[in-house]
């Protein structure tokens, strides 16, 4: 627990490098970085914006055992199509089947973010955005997953990086598409009493 007149402790949930670099970008730098394990598996008929909320919160829940007295931010970032969900691609050919999904058509980008106060307290909210890409060839397809940035990655691409270029149109919170919506995670945290101010200070 931090000391009495300090700032308090932050913790993220996550191992996923795009989320640290996020909170960095607003001045948060984590105390500690602790990922949960949990089973990511949707439940039967889940829709994915349920799907992605629920993850976020069963995240944040899993890693408060180790975290005691800290502020505690969790996400998880869901693609689909209508109720279709589509999977953070482990294989090729899991990529390939997801951009060829994609391929020239609109595509939800859900993000459910949750935090958590040392006291108990825990507030949770749904990011929605939408992405539209071009038209891939079967050389765009073949390119992208040689460069192997899509392992992991929910839809099988990775926006801020070399998919950017696929990229026609975004309506919503970029952030929340990349893994963390800032605007609201910051709001969160101020929502719960965590000084955001001090820490843009500290960090300066």
């Amino acid at each position: 627990m931090a000391p009495p007149g300090a700032s308090p402790w932050l913790a993220l949930a996550s191992a996923s490098p795009r989320r640290l670099d996020l909170l960095r970008q607003i001045g948060l730098v984590p105390d500690r970085v602790a990922p949960a394990d949990i089973d990511e598996t949707p439940l039967r008929d889940e829709r994915p914006r349920q799907l992605a909320l629920r993850l976020a919160v069963q995240k944040g829940e899993a890693a408060q055992e180790g975290l005691a007295g800290m502020f505690v931010i969790s996400a998880d970032t869901v693609v689909a199509v209508g109720r279709r969900i589509l999977p953070k691609a482990e294989t090729e050919e899991e990529a390939r089947a997801c951009l060829r999904l994609l391929s020239g058509r609109k595509h939800d980008v859900l993000t459910g973010v949750a935090v958590f106060a040392p006291d108990g307290r825990q507030v949770s909210r749904l990011v929605e955005a939408r992405v539209q890409l071009k038209r891939l060839s079967h050389m765009d397809v073949e390119g992208y997953v040689g460069c192997g940035e899509w392992r992991g990655k929910a839809g099988g691409y990775a926006i801020q990086g070399q998919a950017g270029g696929f990229v026609t149109g975004i309506a919503g919170s970029y952030s929340a598409i990349v893994g963390l919506p800032l605007y609201e995670t910051a709001a969160l945290l101020e929502g719960l009493g965590f000084p955001i101010a001090r820490r843009w200070e500290k960090h300066a």
